[in-house]
């Protein structure tokens, strides 16, 4: 037992001193990405097609598939529904487009069975755009609902009237929901498809009692969660259209001289722009290892800043002049940032 303990101290002590001897601190920064799904959207119109009804020949099939999965009645159709007015809501809050609205085009099937109808032909989508001044379609291309419910039974214990646990057969029923839907873009001045992708998502309620009825009631709630979930992913495909935002991570040196160590507590108490004027002074330090640290640094500081180009530089210097390997790795990382911060600026104009 002594030598466990001793063993755990030995470990924990250097753990601390490797943490306390890190050449580095960690610091975060938001950065915004482009758009997953890239449309020039300003002034322009756009339509939304449900093509997700099947056809004729394939009625009869998809009637075998909803008695095998234990469907609701409509369940698709209103689930599909909810998907396109997801896509419509979120498309007309928060994009630049002059009109998004539903086209009801009947004669638009789906081959069922989860899976893309051909693209409709350019004659088609010319047709439908000008009927409606269309920029873009969007075609909800098939959705499709697959249920299973998983029923058992499981002794349980439960107070009876007057607080005695006694042993009781519990019915518990589990429905598990399989939502399959594909989306697909029409750019029908370039006669282009912009975007065609499917997804699977899973809706489950659980519903226990102790008789059938009470458990099977899960299925009640799950046609409710199953159209909340279909809305929801009607929205997060429109928002794939817009730029997003995440948190990236980069190391910083908080070792080697002294404007090093005061310049660390500068930029933990938020005042990066005073750690900088104390970075900037080593620049030109005598040791090659200091001076290639506060190049880097410099470069980190114009990131934070947004002065990309500039940061570029100073991580150039860190390499080119000093040979700071960390400084080549974020080289590469500023040039990528450079070249989807073009692609942001080519979206907004």
């Amino acid at each position: 037992m002594a030598k466990n303990h001793t063993k755990l101290f030995l470990t924990a002590l250097l753990s601390g001193l490797l943490f306390s001897c890190s050449s580095t601190n960690l610091l975060t920064l938001s950065v915004t990405e482009p758009a997953p799904i890239y449309i020039p959207s300003q002034g322009k119109t756009v339509g939304i097609i449900n093509r997700s009804l099947p056809s004729k020949q394939n009625e009869a099939i998809d009637a075998i598939d909803k008695i095998l999965s234990v469907e609701g009645k409509d369940l698709d159709k209103e689930g599909a529904n909810e998907l396109v007015l997801g896509l419509q809501n979120e498309l007309t809050k928060n994009n630049g487009f002059s009109v998004v609205k539903i086209v009801e085009e009947s004669d638009l099937k789906s081959v069922g069975l989860s899976v893309f109808p051909a693209p409709l032909p350019w004659e088609t989508v010319g047709k439908i755009s000008k009927q409606h001044l269309l920029d873009y379609i969007f075609e909800l291309s098939f959705y499709d609902t697959d249920t299973k419910i998983d029923y058992k039974t499981a002794t349980v214990e439960k107070a009876n009237v007057i607080g005695i646990k006694i042993p009781v057969i519990e019915h518990q029923a589990t429905v598990t929901t399989l939502i399959k839907n594909g989306w697909r873009i029409y750019d029908v001045k370039n006669k282009s498809i912009v975007d065609e992708i499917g997804s699977n998502n899973v809706v489950t309620s659980v519903g226990r009692g102790i008789n059938p009825v009470t458990a099977v009631e899960a299925v009640m709630g799950r046609k409710q969660n199953v159209l909340q979930l279909s809305n929801r992913l009607g929205a997060d495909y429109a928002l794939k259209t817009l730029p997003y935002k995440i948190r990236v991570s980069r190391d910083y040196y908080v070792k080697g001289t002294p404007n090093f160590e005061i310049g660390k507590r500068r930029a933990q108490t938020g005042n990066w722009d005073g750690a900088a004027e104390l970075w900037a002074k080593e620049v030109n330090n005598s040791d090659p290892k200091i001076a290639g640290r506060a190049c880097y640094n410099m470069a980190i500081i114009n990131e934070i800043n947004g002065n990309l180009e500039v940061a570029v530089d100073w991580a150039s210097k860190s390499y080119s002049d000093y040979g700071d390997k960390t400084a080549l790795r974020y080289l590469n990382v500023l040039k990528n940032r450079i070249s989807k911060k073009k692609q942001l600026e080519a979206e907004n104009n």
